[in-house]
């Protein structure tokens, strides 16, 4: 055994590892050549790179077990910008003397067993210097295990603890090993990594690391020769590589490749001599951030004076920006914010003594200073605040900007907290509310990486919402909770429950808006502590008594905590008992937008809402536009990873017909990270009273008197609160609140005090005026830093690698603006004043914006940048100057501006990108490479004709940008050059000239990108890009001195005409008749002989044998083969000429194709007849058409929808009209098409005058004008409305025109066509709108015609149409391909019920069609409808459909028989008890305006008696002796002479049909009809959720109809008709009914013990000394106490006091049989 035992030991020695650590030995000293160089780029050869290369000797020698010293000898820095791999790096000689200072220090190390320690170096050093010793010692770290060979572990390093693996291979017989290890850089626990500025950007922790833009590795790779005693390494290699993917495409990558290479050299007998300074310790081996935070991505600056260099900069960005250089003063603004963070209190305040003054300086000053975001600048403002240094404006454009900039810090906070106390910020209350959301935003920039947040930053903020809740002030807790919400800790949610009612009964007592504002403060919380508002806000959503917007608000901030599916289950459980159908739709609607998502981070909620909308009814789907809805516009490309939503939260209130919550919001995704982009609320509350008549008395009538004493024989009833009208706004930006506002009545008033002195508005418009009076004149500059991103991590040679982005924009305004009206306005002045003035206007206008934004990715460091910049422009520039004079009373409007005299670049955006070298010692000498080799192009001089374009796929430059030839009577020119080589370089200079007016405007395209290596996105934004709109001055025989626009309107606008003509022709007739004047106009615009073309073209084509065409397969061919419709004639049989372009072969197409069609044609017509039931054969698409609604109903689950043919309701008609196409040039032979020529009058100026002319002319020095005119003719008197407008050259010489022409033909159906070119005759597009049947259904037909248009159109159209098919799959909608006329478009929408209609949309070549889309109002409508027929006066249907959807809106409760029909649309049976008032609407807001009464005699129950009171009015309308009688305040009345109050409010009574019908509008009352047998009431809008009685609430909960005076909701309709009932004096002829509560008689057994039950609500009984005569049986809830208890039934009054514990059926009783008692006098 023991022999065993040894053997096994020998083994177990021979076999093991030998000792890989690299190990040095005391007192010698061994010499590394260290090599190493980083570069930035495209992947590829032969393009530009950036990077740097660092060079030297190092020695290393042991000075005891751990401690080491490294020496740096010789160090070489080189930088390399240009071509990889030709160009070779450039030395840097005076960055390498900097460096060398540095570097040339002894650096003392900790290393034991291959890992590096603790690093020591001077105390002086700079941090870079460190971390490029932590490059070379990171070589140096080695993990071995002895046991294996390959393996894994975290491993520190210079870029943190990251997963490594390793793998070894040991060649014993050599005694020599190879060590590789290799490092995943995105897969690290304790990553070195910093972001600055993206604190509002959140990561999503769940999504997998594969997505990721951004991936990194390095391998290490070791040479290790070793014997017993030691193990040496000879030489080490290390290579890194970044990929960054902006738009995540694998092959779109910009990369960072950095090489390291360390080889023995020789190893010395001499140690290194020990430092004779001391060494601090500087940490480990991982990376430290510092000073290159500092520096910007900017070009570097070095920092000698900052006074003197702040002074400079600020003089060059105003110079810069006054000569219109607006880049160079966007990068030296970024430069002065960078002196600015450094700059010190004092040298602030030198520098604004020096230019505070001055205005052009003032705004970019401080700008800068609120873009620094130091601890200084941050003072600073706060000490010229308190000293009111700045107006209110600058202060509240400054403060928002410097607290999203500033750096949080304890510093800053304690400053920002100061603010809050600032007295002259307490004063202003628009500085108190920025400067609360402005802290709260700022703590939470500074708690966003830490669990806890301090308590001593959030208690200002909690000090305030509990001294708001002392006060009751809802101004101030509603700024605490919106600023607590800003700061977004869960530390705060004791204080925001002290807001709900739910968790404090105190709160109950609070307005809505402050419930609903605690609510959303849960928002940003939930990103920190989910769970917890998880278990909030789904408490508050399950809360019945909570308003509803309280409780929507609740449910999207529980869909904000993404809750898993037992949670979104559970709501949707409670939604199928939800009594408030306002929660249920928004929540439905919300689940339904959320399953539909694709957004990675919300997969899982998705899920589960698409699980949980399937347990719900798809009823809740069909609601209306007047229940809440969610709704949601978004995508997301899992190909990019980037997306965006918007979503519109619109809240419902039962008291208002439309949203009174619009919460809107725009979110962005975007590699695993989002965004809130923008969020913008409104929030309304009883604005319905501002349309309204005001200042009505309703508390001095007698019926507000009245209705306050019925309400207390109302047991448990209570008017509604009264509704202040309010309106409330919010703005967030990048999640963070940074303004609201509360406008009620009082803000209006002190506002207008504020301004004018008084609270009429009146004097505030001519305040208004006199200042526009005295002049407006000034210069306006708003400079800002928009943001600042920056992402850096290290790279194994020790230099940061960075990734950022900064933006400027600048907003600039020079006015100066003159205006005098005369006569001068009087003391007693009245706004239509100014319908009787003179206005002369003088005004030179220039607005300007610019947004530079600059992207870096490389090396940023405070001695040295290298890597890739990107540059992008967008520039806006404008000029208005213009004299105006405006007369009102002659309605004349003159506008005279000055022409084009130089060129004007209006609009331009630009982009750029370049390698970049930079260093600080040789500032001035910057390196700046393109990174495609700049290449001298062979650019073709001949212009790009549209024939001649490619139409090879992909060649989006020749296919997507159409270069065409306008034609016009301006004889303009288009140029458009396309220059290539091998696909790098692209131009385009599209021009339209007008030599008339002198200006030419063009658009220049400009690129050179690499897209030709690789089709990404990044390749096409790689290089130069450029796009820019022009204006430019046109060469022109005559100059031209301004340019004049002249509207005449009403009786003068013919003379305008005339004498521009007059003007032109020197003609002397001032004195013309008006027949005279007619044809004069006829003549000077051209149209006499372009009618007398169209009469011809009439004749002629009356005896022309009509021909069909056949269909053209090309959507948009040429005019050459036009077709009006199926069944028209040509369109060109017309033309002047008599010419019929085209060739034989195409007419002979046509004239077998009209054979073929004929017959079709013949069985259309038999089909549209109305009687018929039958199908026509099957048209030339294949389709079948049918009619009737027999037919429909049969075969509509069979066929499609697009199958079915419209039929006109005019074509009943025989005689009815179609369109006096007087400026076409075609005819239709069946009367299908749009464009036909009829008999009669072609001109309405043969019989009307112009109402409107425009004349724009520009006036030449010794030339006659020229320009256009414009004319428009209309006739609205006739039963055929119509208007005509002319536009043509007032030169007379050019015979292009424009005409347009549109009338309504009857009241079914309008038309409309656009001609133009020589004589209004080359071109033409035709409309018509027409109402009728689809398919049985009511229907709407819209159709576009285009028998010839220009090529332009047909371009352009052509490109849109390639996108129809896609965009109809998107939004679900289906296709078929099927032939049809081919210059014809139809729309048929379909109303097949009254939220729901059916869509087709018929092109030449594709149909496109869906069914039962939703609509968001309803239209009264039913199958079947019959389209009227008869005569009617114009705009008859379309003026009916926008007031049936008015009407629609407007509520209405009927009664017939024992029918009774409420407000929300539910219908119930109830049988009225004889003589008993029932009261059916009573305005149950605190204005109490009216109530109605209904109940049915004794002696007549078929007939029912109506009492009304309005103000001091008292109406009674009954029947007797089968007539209906009047009585108004108790006197008889005539009911055949209208009544008409003279009160305040309006009231008339007048007959109507075999009834009466009273209108009072002003007290809510549209129309009450009564006839005896029928009741209906009529209440507006504005009354919504201000009912009350047995019509119900009108507030569209039809769940809680049967709500009782007391609130309580009845079992049923009888218990719910019985509870309006008014209790009287059983005397004669009154009501013998009244409510008592009830007991159970027998025994009831609850909880196992022995019980009496009382009714919650008290049932109608006779009253005493009454027998019953007739019951019916009700549902009651019954509140039981123990059977020995004492409990007095009388004494129970209200369900919340008292509980429901059973629900039993009683007898109640609906007639009783009583002794006559004589009433009381």
């Amino acid at each position: 055994m023991k022999g065993l035992i040894l053997a096994l030991v020998l083994t177990l020695v021979g076999g093991q590892k030998q000792d890989l650590e690299p190990v040095f030995h005391i007192g010698k000293t061994y010499l590394y050549g260290y090599d190493s160089f980083i570069l930035h780029g495209l992947p590829g050869r032969g393009l530009a790179m950036a990077g740097v290369r660092l060079t030297s000797k190092l020695e290393i020698s042991r000075l005891s077990r751990s401690d080491h010293l490294l020496q740096i000898q010789s160090p070489k820095l080189e930088e390399y910008n240009g071509f990889w791999p030709t160009d070779p790096f450039t030395p840097s000689s005076r960055l390498t003397e900097t460096i060398t200072a540095c570097l040339s220090q002894a650096f003392k190390f900790e290393y034991t067993e291959g890992r590096v320690g603790s690093i020591y170096a001077p105390e002086d050093c700079p941090i870079l210097c460190t971390n490029l010793v932590r490059g070379i010692l990171n070589m140096m770290q080695i993990t071995i295990k002895k046991s294996q060979n390959v393996y894994e572990l975290q491993e520190a390093g210079i870029e943190g603890v990251c997963q490594t693996r390793y793998v070894i291979q040991d060649d014993g017989e050599n005694n020599r090993a190879t060590i590789s290890k290799s490092k995943d850089l995105m897969d690290c626990q304790e990553r070195a990594v910093k972001s600055v500025g993206m604190a509002y950007i959140r990561p999503c922790p769940t999504c997998p690391l594969k997505v990721r833009n951004i991936k990194g590795t390095v391998i290490f790779t070791y040479k290790m020769k070793y014997d017993d005693s030691r193990a040496l390494m000879t030489s080490a290699t290390s290579e890194q590589l970044y990929q960054i993917s902006p738009f995540n495409e694998p092959s779109g990558v910009a990369v960072m490749e950095a090489r390291q290479e360390l080889s023995l050299v020789a190893i010395k007998r001499t140690p290194i001599s020990a430092p004779k300074t001391q060494l601090q310790n500087q940490g480990s081996l991982r990376y430290h951030f510092s000073g290159e935070l500092l520096q910007m991505p900017i070009p570097l600056v070095r920092i000698k004076n900052p006074d003197l260099q702040l002074t400079e900069t600020l003089r060059q960005v105003v110079q810069n920006n006054k000569e219109g250089a607006t880049k160079e003063a966007s990068v030296k603004f970024l430069r002065m914010v960078q002196l600015l963070r450094i700059a010190t209190l004092d040298q602030i305040e030198s520098l604004w003594a020096q230019f505070a003054s001055d205005p052009p300086y003032r705004p970019w000053l401080l700008s800068g200073i609120c873009a620094a975001g130091a601890t200084n600048t941050f003072r600073f403002l706060k000490q010229k605040i308190h000293d009111g240094k700045l107006n209110i404006w600058e202060a509240a454009a400054t403060l928002p900007l410097a607290s999203h900039f500033v750096t949080p810090n304890k510093q800053t906070l304690e400053v920002a907290s100061s603010f809050l106390t600032c007295p002259e910020i307490r004063k202003a209350p628009l500085l108190r509310i920025l400067v609360y959301l402005g802290y709260g935003s700022m703590v939470n920039k500074h708690c966003a990486q830490s669990s806890l947040c301090p308590n001593e930053l959030l208690q200002p903020l909690h000090d305030l919402a509990t001294e708001a809740i002392g006060k009751g002030d809802a101004k101030d807790m509603a700024l605490a909770l919106k600023a607590i919400s800003n700061a977004g800790e869960p530390a705060s949610i004791k204080r925001i429950l002290k807001f709900l009612p739910t968790f404090s009964l105190a709160a109950a007592s609070l307005p809505n808006r402050i419930h609903a504002d605690a609510v959303l403060a849960l928002r940003k919380i939930a990103r920190k502590d989910p769970a917890k508002v998880r278990e909030i806000s789904l408490q508050v959503f399950m809360d019945n008594t909570l308003a509803p917007n309280v409780r929507m608000v609740a449910c999207v901030v529980l869909f904000e905590t993404k809750p898993a599916l037992p949670v979104v289950t559970a709501m949707a459980s409670s939604l199928l008992t939800e009594p408030s159908l306002q929660v249920a739709s928004f929540t439905y609607s919300h689940m339904k937008a959320l399953a539909v998502g694709r957004i990675p981070q919300l997969y899982n909620l998705s899920a589960a809402c698409n699980i949980a909308i399937k347990l719900l009814s798809p009823r809740l789907d069909r609601l209306s536009y007047r229940y809440s809805k969610v709704i949601h516009v978004g995508g997301y490309s899992s190909e990019y990873q980037a997306g965006a939503i918007w979503r519109v939260y619109l809240m419902n209130s039962p008291s208002s017909m439309f949203p009174t919550d619009i919460i809107t919001k725009v979110r962005g995704y975007y590699a695993n990270t989002a965004t809130d982009i923008i969020e913008v609320a409104l929030r309304s509350q009883g604005l319905t009273k501002l349309i309204r008549k005001q200042n009505i008395p309703f508390a001095e009538y007698d019926t507000h008197k009245a209705l306050k004493e019925l309400s207390k024989t109302l047991l448990g009833w209570k008017e509604l609160p009264p509704e202040d009208p309010m309106l409330s706004a919010y703005i967030k930006v990048l999640g963070q609140e940074i303004a609201f506002v509360d406008v009620d009545k009082d803000a209006i008033q002190q506002t207008m005090m504020s301004l004018t002195g008084s609270s009429n508005w009146q004097p505030v418009l001519k305040k208004v005026v006199e200042e526009v009076q005295r002049g407006i004149s000034g210069r306006w500059t708003l400079p800002a830093m928009v943001g600042e991103l920056r992402h850096i991590v290290p790279t194994v040679l020790g230099v940061p690698l960075e990734l950022g982005l900064c933006g400027t924009v600048l907003a600039q305004a020079a006015a100066d603006v003159d205006m005098q009206i005369s006569p001068p306005l009087s003391d007693n002045f009245r706004p239509s004043q100014l319908l009787e003035t003179n206005m002369d206007i003088h005004a030179d206008i220039k607005p300007k914006a610019y947004i530079h934004m600059i992207a870096m990715m490389g090396i940023n460091t405070q001695y040295f940048q290298s890597g890739l910049e990107f540059h992008a422009e967008f520039s806006a520039n404008t000029t208005t100057k213009f004299d105006a004079r405006i007369n009102m009373k002659e309605k004349n409007l003159k506008i005279e501006t000055p022409p084009c005299h130089q060129e004007v670049e209006l609009a331009a955006v630009r982009s750029e990108v370049y390698a970049i070298s930079r260093n600080m010692e040789e500032v001035d000498s910057e390196k700046k490479s393109q990174l495609l080799p700049r290449e001298v192009p062979v650019i073709s001089d001949q212009s790009f004709q549209p024939s001649e374009r490619s139409s090879k796929p992909g060649s989006w430059k020749q296919s997507s940008i159409p270069s065409v030839i306008f034609e016009g009577y301006q004889q303009g020119s288009e140029e458009a050059h396309h220059h290539t080589v091998g696909g790098r370089f692209y131009t385009l200079v599209f021009c339209r000239k007008s030599e008339n007016l002198g200006c030419s405007a063009c658009l220049s395209l400009k690129s050179q990108y690499s897209a030709f290596l690789r089709n990404t996105y990044l390749h096409k934004l790689v290089g130069e890009l450029e796009a820019k709109i022009v204006l430019k001055p046109v060469h022109t025989d005559a100059d031209i001195d301004k340019i004049q626009l002249e509207i005449q309107a009403g009786s003068k606008a013919a003379s305008k005409i005339i004498d521009v003509a007059r003007s032109r022709s020197k003609e002397e007739d001032a004195t013309s008749p008006y027949e005279d004047i007619q044809a004069t106009l006829k003549k000077i615009l051209g149209i006499e002989n372009m009618f007398k073309a169209s009469n011809k073209t009439r004749i002629r084509t009356k005896r022309i044998e009509r021909k069909h065409k056949a269909a053209d397969t090309d959507l948009w061919a040429g005019p050459g083969a036009t077709s009006l419709s199926s069944s028209s004639s040509s369109s060109t049989a017309s033309s002047a000429d008599g010419k019929e372009p085209g060739n034989a072969h195409e007419k002979d197409a046509r004239r077998q194709s009209g054979k073929k069609r004929g017959s079709r044609s013949r069985t259309s017509s038999s089909v549209s007849s109305a009687s018929s039931n039958s199908c026509s054969s099957r048209d030339h698409s294949g389709d079948r058409h049918c009619s009737g609604d027999r037919e429909y109903s049969s075969q509509q689950a069979n066929l499609h929808v697009f199958r079915f043919g419209f039929k006109s309701a005019g074509e009943q008609d025989p005689e009815r009209e179609v369109l006096n196409s007087s400026i076409s040039s075609s005819s239709s032979a069946s009367g299908e098409g749009i464009s036909t020529a009829v008999s009669q009058p072609k001109f309405l100026g043969d019989s009307k005058p112009p109402m409107l002319a425009a004349v724009l002319r520009a006036i030449h020095r010794n030339e006659q004008p020229t320009g256009l005119q414009l004319v428009v003719y209309t006739d609205m008197q006739s039963m055929r409305s119509r208007m005509q407008m002319f536009v043509s050259s007032i030169t007379g010489s050019s015979r292009w025109k424009l005409c347009a022409d549109a009338s309504v033909v009857n009241s079914h159906k309008v038309l409309g066509s656009l001609n133009w070119g020589k004589d209004c005759q080359d071109y033409q597009i035709a409309a018509q709108i027409a109402t009728g049947q689809f398919a049985a259904y009511p229907a709407m037909q819209m159709k576009l015609e285009w028998p010839k248009v220009p090529l332009t159109v047909r371009t352009t159209a052509r490109w849109l149409y390639s996108f129809l098919p896609g965009a109809a799959y998107v939004l679900g909608y289906s296709q078929r391909q099927q032939r049809g006329p081919s210059h014809q478009a139809t729309l048929v929408v379909a109303l097949t019920s009254p939220r729901t209609c059916d869509v087709v949309l018929k092109l030449p070549e594709l149909t496109i069609y869906n069914r039962a889309i939703g609509l968001p109002l309803s239209f009264p409508s039913s199958p079947g409808t019959p389209v009227p027929t008869l005569p009617s006066p114009d705009w008859n249907v379309f003026s009916q459909a926008t007031l049936s959807i008015i009407e629609n809106l407007k509520a209405r409760c009927s009664v017939f028989q024992n029918t009774i029909t409420t407000f929300n649309g539910v219908r119930f049976n109830y049988s009225m008890p004889a003589n008993c008032y029932h009261i059916l609407v009573q305005d149950c807001s605190p204005e109490l305006k009216f109530l109605v009464m209904m109940k049915r005699p004794e002696e007549s129950s078929d007939f029912t008696e109506i009492n009304v009171r309005l103000a001091s009015h008292e109406v009674d309308m009954y029947v007797s002796n089968g007539l209906i009688q009047l009585k108004i305040n108790g006197v008889q009345a005539p009911t055949d002479v209208p009544y008409t109050s003279n009160s305040d409010a309006s009231m008339l009574i007048s007959s109507k049909k075999e009834g009466l019908s009273l209108k009072a509008p002003d007290y809510g009352i549209e129309e009450l009809y009564y006839d005896g047998h029928i009741f209906e009431i009529q209440v507006a809008f504005w009354m919504a959720g201000k009912t009350c009685g047995v019509c119900g609430k009108y507030d569209a909960e039809k769940e809680r109809e049967y709500q009782m005076p007391s609130g309580y909701l009845a079992k049923d309709a009888v218990s719910f008709g019985q509870s309006w009932i008014i209790s009287e004096e059983t005397c004669a002829g009154a009501c013998k009914l009244q409510r008592k509560f009830i007991k159970i008689e027998k025994p009831v057994a609850f909880e196992k013990k022995a019980v009496k039950c009382f009714s919650v609500e008290p049932v109608l009984h006779c009253a005493e000394g009454c027998s019953t005569t007739s019951t019916v049986s009700v549902s009651v809830g019954f509140h039981c106490v123990p059977a020995g208890s004492a409990l007095d039934p009388q004494a129970q009054t209200r369900l919340d006091q008292k509980s429901e514990d059973v629900v039993s059926t009683i007898s109640a009783h609906t007639a009783c049989s009583c002794q006559q008692k004589p009433c009381p006098a």
